[in-house]
């Protein structure tokens, strides 16, 4: 007969049953803590993966901290063709006092050779022994129109040859220094050196030399004048036909500068 009251053993079996998800207060009927009993604290929830950083050091260790990287590649500073470029801009004084201190035309031709000999060397060894920087790419061309340009100006100023072989000369070098720099201003990429250009600044490289030579005391001079002159010219041609073919390149690269400004004004 059902008298209508729980009997104890109903009771722990309601008490025991799953709480059912859809409905709170079975949760919290279920998580309240029995009569005369301790409740047990729950243990501290473990941080979540991706707040935490996996290390891989060992339990109880210090972990050693990385050293700092050493600039590699493009980055260095302290290589061979940085340090020919530096050198070569270093015996520039030293050329100077030969030429007008010394007055040893001879020796003064000797050095300014192996000056432009360097030119080519340091290059060598930057592409054989994997020496590019950045630095080097900025150094090298520096170096190379300084060295250049202060001795076709104390040749001139020695009267070792003429001022109009030292105007033409430094015109070119000019017009194409102040096309570099406008380029750069513009944005656009640096453009390489072609083949006529090298072989103009190769030939220069010989004749002034010889020139300087030939206007030495030395009794084989006049071959070697001779051999200047034959040297320089067509060298002189060949540098301003490469300046030339440098003029449709620079407009290309500047073409190319602002052609991703006109397809993004155009896309937004």
């Amino acid at each position: 007969m059902n008298t209508g009251t729980t009997s104890p053993t109903e009771m722990n079996t309601a008490d025991t049953s799953p709480a059912d998800p859809a409905h709170p207060q079975s949760e919290l009927s279920q998580s309240a803590p029995s009569p005369g009993t301790t409740p047990t604290p729950e243990p501290p929830t473990a941080p979540s993966i991706r707040s935490c950083r996996v290390t891989h050091s060992t339990p109880g260790t210090t972990p050693t901290p990385e050293p700092p990287t050493a600039p590699t590649g493009r980055d260095r500073i302290a290589t061979v063709p940085n340090l020919i470029s530096v050198a070569r801009v270093l015996c520039i004084p030293w050329f100077l006092w030969l030429l007008f201190g010394a007055e040893n035309h001879w020796h003064a031709a000797l050095l300014l050779g192996t000056l432009g000999a360097t030119d080519w060397v340091d290059g060598w060894w930057a592409r054989t022994f994997n020496a590019v920087s950045e630095l080097g790419k900025l150094l090298d061309p520096i170096s190379d129109r300084v060295v250049f340009m202060v001795s076709i100006l104390a040749i001139g100023i020695a009267r070792a040859v003429p001022w109009w072989l030292v105007v033409a000369i430094l015109v070119r070098d000019v017009l194409i220094s102040l096309a570099s720099i406008a380029l750069h201003i513009a944005g656009a990429e640096k453009i390489d050196v072609i083949w006529w250009g090298k072989c103009a600044t190769f030939g220069l490289y010989f004749a002034i030399p010889l020139l300087l030579a030939g206007n030495s005391q030395e009794s084989f001079a006049h071959v070697l004048r001779t051999a200047g002159w034959l040297c320089v010219v067509p060298s002189l041609i060949l540098s301003y036909f490469s300046a030339v073919l440098y003029i449709p390149i620079g407009t290309r690269a500047i073409r190319e500068r602002e052609s991703p400004s006109k397809q993004n004004s155009t896309t937004d």
